[in-house]
């Protein structure tokens, strides 16, 4: 019974055209991937002459495109954190800096009521 749903579905898709994964973002990035569909040039310019299995290949392809963005850009926003950790770092006073002048208080800005010794 469950291999026979299995033919069911796989005869299924074969009814239907794979639709294009085109978001109507069409410009490209350095590596020449669209921005919105990660095609290449050539994927973008043959889908129309491609069958459903060499669609689902290039649709194969484009999703491990946006892990591979996805990670890349995890992996940079790791980065920007640790380099602001860096900055904060750098910010802190050294020791071999020279001291700070103590803040002033006024002893009349002070309440010593209910002040025991």
């Amino acid at each position: 019974m469950h291999f026979y749903l299995t033919v069911i579905a796989i005869v299924q898709l074969e009814f239907f055209d794979v639709p294009s994964p085109c978001v109507g973002i069409c410009q490209s990035n350095v590596k020449g991937y669209c921005l919105g569909c990660l095609r290449t040039r050539d994927e973008r310019q043959d889908w129309i002459n491609f069958d459903n299995d060499n669609k689902q290949k290039v649709i194969k392809r484009c999703i491990q495109r946006k892990k591979r963005q996805q990670n890349k850009n995890n992996h940079k926003a790791v980065e920007e954190i640790n380099s602001v950790d860096i900055v904060h770092e750098a910010q802190q006073r050294s020791l071999l800096d020279p001291p700070t002048k103590p803040k002033v208080v006024h002893d009349n800005d002070l309440d010593f009521g209910d002040f025991e010794l």
